[in-house]
């Protein structure tokens, strides 16, 4: 079952990236051109919406059962104990933050380039965290983990 977990949560991390990219694409667009804010661009934001806070459910349940995290004090000394222990969660956590802030605060906007622009801000922050992270992690971009 972690090893499932862990493929579908490494895996869809490139998901999150086209989505982010996509939006990012558009919201820059939308925002630079002052294009209004289609049904396809609230699609985006929303599909971005749901992969995150699901990467985040399973990243939650990883977090609690899996052997790279270790709850004691001699994880803080080890770096790759301290990166999975607090240093991914905190960034990710971020992250997720970030984009549903976007998202839900992005909706109450009446102004179409107001939109674009808060979905382009906030979401870029996201990735450049979600980059930092996976980068952090040791383990290279386009590599799963052994499972």
């Amino acid at each position: 079952m972690t090893n499932l977990l862990i493929l579908t949560h490494s895996t869809l991390r490139y998901f999150i990236l086209v989505f982010l990219l996509i939006l990012l694409y558009r919201s820059f667009q939308g925002w630079q051109n002052k294009n209004a804010f289609t049904g396809t661009d609230n699609k985006v934001s929303l599909w971005l919406f749901i992969l995150t806070h699901t990467q985040l459910l399973i990243g939650l349940i990883l977090y609690f059962i899996s052997p790279l995290v270790i709850f004691d004090g001699g994880s803080m000394k080890n770096a790759v104990a301290r990166y999975w222990l607090v240093e991914h969660i905190s960034m990710m956590l971020i992250a997720v933050v970030l984009i549903t802030l976007a998202r839900t605060t992005s909706k109450k906007m009446s102004d179409a380039v107001a939109k674009h622009k808060r979905l382009f801000i906030f979401n870029l922050i996201a990735l450049l965290i979600i980059l930092g992270a996976i980068a952090m992690s040791g383990r290279g971009f386009f590599s799963f983990p052994e499972v």
